[in-house]
């Protein structure tokens, strides 16, 4: 059952400091499916400026590791102006290699170390330094809410955070006008960087059947290692497409080769290959599978094909909130940011079922990497664009669903 914090009185400026908030999170060593206290840390720092947080756990039903979730509202009106995020992280490794502790949140020369200071407990921060600030600026009775979605399961299979989160709120008749996504999105400086779009994910496993036998005799065998080498240069032999308006060439990349044969002179029953296809907005998953079972049906011969598709291609387009964004940003930092579908998947392709939703973040360096680190600056930095963007909203108003 969901735990719910009630929601304070009357709200007086309660001012949060970024970096303290980023080091109490870096200090809870929340490797997925843990949570460590992380999302302890941020009602304690969210009830008293007026936010109601719903504290929800999801996975145990399913005989999964329980994930903790959080949503947290300020404002009973509309707009809704969402921040997602995640407070998991990855294993730091062998800690040794790291030149300091990854989750003692170090300050030196300017720069916060620890695991999850880029990815993203510095986003997760900043947005809610953000919201502190805009709430201490907004007069009584002054329309529009800011929602909080901060899941635990977001480095992992993402299976019990956002989509489990946001299907609860479709549950209860909440809704967002529009969503950021603090993933780190720059590149080489703060604000360089935003998403507006993700490509599509898609991973296969090709199993091909043969007939085992002794190499000296191959004619008395049937080799899947050599019709597996056959299906897969069909698969390389052509670029997927050339790319669209908003993204990149598709591809597609093997990832693995298992045979499992130890012997010389064994020719193997049964061979083995993964790969992944990073696809556009020319494709769906189900578009591409059917191309798969094609191309590797006219190889023939005995074969079983899984696939899974974890995201579909997705780009929000000009105007409406991908302009906002745009222009929040560069009124906070002096650039204009590029709009950029590239990198990986997110939760940002479960937002975007809801609502138009943005990736707005710091620079992504040192992300998953021994001695990850941002600069205070740009954790300052980053809370002036969330702020900028949250005013710039609503002035708005209720009319930026267009974009979508």
């Amino acid at each position: 059952m969901p735990k719910t914090a009630a929601a304070a009185g009357p709200v007086a400026e309660v001012p949060i400091d970024p970096v303290a908030l980023t080091r109490g999170l870096i200090r809870c060593a929340s490797v997925t499916p843990a949570d460590a206290g992380a999302i302890d840390v941020l009602i304690g720092a969210l009830t008293p400026l007026g936010f109601v947080c719903h504290d929800l756990s999801f996975g145990a039903a399913e005989g999964r590791a329980p994930i903790r979730n959080l949503y947290a509202r300020w404002g009973s009106t509309g707009p809704v102006l969402g921040f997602a995020g995640h407070t998991d992280v990855v294993p730091p490794g062998d800690p040794a290699l790291w030149r300091i502790d990854p989750f003692a949140a170090v300050v030196e020369d300017g720069w916060l170390y620890g695991r999850g200071a880029c990815d993203m407990k510095s986003g997760v921060a900043a947005f809610a330094t953000a919201a502190a600030q805009r709430i201490a600026a907004t007069p009584d009775g002054a329309p529009g809410s800011i929602a909080l979605l901060i899941t635990g399961d977001e480095e992992a299979d993402a299976v019990d955070g956002t989509r489990r989160l946001l299907d609860w709120m479709a549950e209860r008749g909440e809704r967002l006008d529009a969503c950021v996504v603090g993933e780190p999105t720059s590149r080489r400086d703060l604000g360089d960087t935003i998403k507006i779009g993700r490509r599509g994910s898609l991973n296969a496993r090709l199993t091909v059947e043969g007939v085992q036998g002794h190499t000296a005799y191959p004619h008395l065998a049937d080799n899947p290692a050599h019709r597996l080498i056959a299906m897969l240069s069909a698969l390389l032999a052509e670029p997927l497409d050339d790319g669209s308006d908003a993204f990149e060439p598709s591809s597609l990349s093997v990832t693995s080769i298992d045979i499992g044969n130890p012997a010389d002179n064994v020719i193997p029953a049964r061979a083995t290959a993964r790969f992944n296809i990073r696809f556009n907005d020319r494709h769906t998953g189900r578009s591409l599978e059917g191309w798969l079972r094609d191309r590797l049906g006219r190889v023939g011969g005995t074969w079983h094909l899984d696939v899974s598709v974890s995201g579909e291609a997705f780009a929000l387009p000009p105007g409406g909130f991908a302009d906002l964004a745009s222009d929040a940003v560069a009124a906070a930092t002096g650039r204009r940011p590029e709009r950029s579908t590239g990198g990986g998947t997110s939760d940002a392709r479960f937002v975007k079922d809801h609502c138009p939703v943005v990736e707005c973040g710091l620079v992504g360096a040192t992300l998953h990497q021994v001695d990850e680190r941002v600069s205070l600056a740009e954790i300052h930095g980053l809370t002036a664009i969330y702020r900028t963007l949250l005013d710039r909203f609503f002035a708005a108003g209720s009319g930026l669903g267009e974009g979508r």
